[in-house]
């Protein structure tokens, strides 16, 4: 098996200056010895050897400033060596080990030499799945990957046909604690034949299933592949994609069949799929989609996008959604007043990305997203519509004054029907919205990034009675309220205001107005 690797018996040379072969035959009488310090060629002589069989004999090179070649007399540095590269070669690697033992009839102890045997031999995912405990599995996961967490799924496949391989797949059951970060790498272990090639194989699992955690047995990979040979390796390719189409269909059966659990890991990992979707432009969304959650207000829990248009209502068009930082903050949003009185169910965004994935997926079944604080809604029916055109009409010049005090601080004011109870609010116009807004100025980059501001305000609220009221009584007031109705409108959407002083200064004058 070593002679396949490209560097095979000389390799032995990265460690030792002279190296001695003692080899006799079975059955013969005569042994021979093969020797060489690599200076000019090799010699082979004849020498006595009591038995058949071979034996190699490395004379390790002086320590140096850099490498340490002592290190491989130590007997625990060899058997880790051993247990890491070959514990699963399937013949008895074996070696004298020197241990402490109590002697006998003694408090006492006393070195012992003991001829110990290295590796497994049989790896697990070689055994029938029948025959393994889940005790076994989650001990083998803990031990192999470093995890104190027994894995939330385990996926033992063996493959036969044109390509044959072994794997067995873990998803842990928390995230590790570097997994957002750049230092986390993806991949699954890689063995040829039992023999390990190496670590972290970035190339057998997708990005959006970077959380999985495993190896791969075949026995059709050389085992002189290279890091560099894995990107163009046909054979491993199609190991890579039943892989993924593996992994997709355990969380799919998970999602169906044990739902507690798959709310658990996609509370953990979920934002991995959104962020498939994301970063490979909406290619990814047919396989992703219907993977994804989101906290429905209607339901009050998690949901799916197909649980969601299943659960429509009659002439519902669209799948609406509002953004946040928590549920609570959401459902208070002014803007989420309208569709909700029209009994539509709206989903809550609340990770910094939802809203960028939702616009590389466009749409759902045919359903496109609609933002609700983004944009016209048209809820309204046409009656509705002329009467809220009459109001704008109407009031018209106070609407162009408010929006002259404001300046270039929004693109418009108007009245709308999007509001209930609340007295105003802000919309984003098409385009960046003012979640993208707060994700996109919040980057290192330092990007100054501005939704398009409409100013909204409730026709039946007494705030727009009052507003309609100094304007024609006490019109050089007008500054004051606008500033103060966006400042509020601001605040309710999470922005940040330009001026805090001058927004609770303005407060108290008008409070102190009020009590005169």
């Amino acid at each position: 098996i070593i002679g396949q690797f490209g560097v095979g018996f000389y390799s032995a040379f990265m460690v030792a200056h002279k190296v001695e072969v003692i080899s006799k035959k079975f059955g013969e009488d005569q042994a021979y010895i093969w020797e060489s310090d690599t200076s000019d060629g090799y010699t082979i002589n004849e020498t006595d050897y009591p038995n058949h069989g071979t034996r190699i004999n490395l004379y390790l090179k002086d320590n140096t400033d850099d490498e340490n070649y002592d290190q491989y007399l130590d007997e625990c540095e060899i058997q880790r060596l051993v247990k890491k590269y070959s514990d699963y070669v399937h013949y008895p690697i074996k070696m004298d080990m020197t241990t402490s033992k109590k002697k006998e009839d003694s408090d006492e102890y006393e070195d012992v030499v003991e001829n110990k045997t290295l590796n497994s031999m049989v790896p697990l995912w070689k055994r029938n799945k029948k025959d393994i405990k889940d005790e076994e599995y989650n001990e083998f996961y803990k031990d192999k990957f470093n995890d104190f967490s027994d894995p939330m799924k385990v996926m033992h496949n063996s493959v036969e046909g044109t390509i044959s391989y072994d794997s067995l797949l873990f998803i842990p059951s928390k995230p590790p604690m570097n997994y957002y970060s750049q230092d986390y790498e993806k991949g699954l272990q890689l063995y040829s034949r039992g023999v390990f090639i190496m670590d972290k194989a970035s190339e057998l699992v997708p990005e959006h299933f970077r959380f999985v955690k495993g190896l791969v047995d075949s026995q059709d990979l050389s085992l002189n592949i290279s890091r560099e040979m894995l990107q163009h390796d046909r054979q491993l390719k199609v190991i890579a994609d039943r892989i993924e189409k593996k992994i997709q269909s355990e969380l799919t059966n998970m999602l169906k069949k044990d739902r507690e659990t798959y709310e658990k890991f996609f509370k953990n990992f979920g934002l991995q799929l959104k962020f498939g979707i994301y970063q490979s432009y909406g290619m990814l969304k047919d396989k992703l989609q219907d993977l994804l959650l989101f906290y429905s207000g209607k339901e009050e829990k998690m949901i799916t996008l197909k649980e969601y248009v299943e659960n429509m209502k009659e002439g519902q068009t669209e799948i609406y959604f509002a953004s946040g930082e928590t549920k609570e903050k959401i459902s208070h949003l002014p803007q989420v007043e309208a569709v909700r009185d029209r009994d539509f169910d709206v989903l809550y965004m609340m990770d910094n990305v939802d809203e960028f994935m939702i616009q590389m997926m466009r749409d759902y079944d045919s359903k496109a997203f609609k933002n609700v604080a983004q944009g016209d809604l048209n809820l309204d029916s046409e009656e509705e519509k002329k009467e809220l055109e009459k109001i704008n009409e109407d009031n018209k010049s106070l609407l162009e004054s408010l929006k002259e005090a404001l300046k270039d601080k929004v693109v418009d004011v108007k009245v709308s029907n999007r509001l209930k109870s609340h007295p105003v609010c802000l919309v984003s116009d098409q385009g960046v919205s003012f979640e993208m807004e707060k994700v996109l100025n919040a980057m290192p980059d330092g990007q100054d990034v501005k939704a398009g501001r409409i100013l909204e305000i409730n026709p039946n609220h007494d705030i727009f009675k009052a507003i309609q009221n100094v304007y024609q009584n006490n019109a050089d007031k007008i500054n004051d309220y606008a500033s103060l109705l966006f400042d509020q409108a601001l605040l309710i959407e999470g922005l940040s205001i330009e001026d805090p002083v001058a927004f609770s200064n303005k407060i108290c004058e008008l409070m102190i107005e009020l009590n005169k």
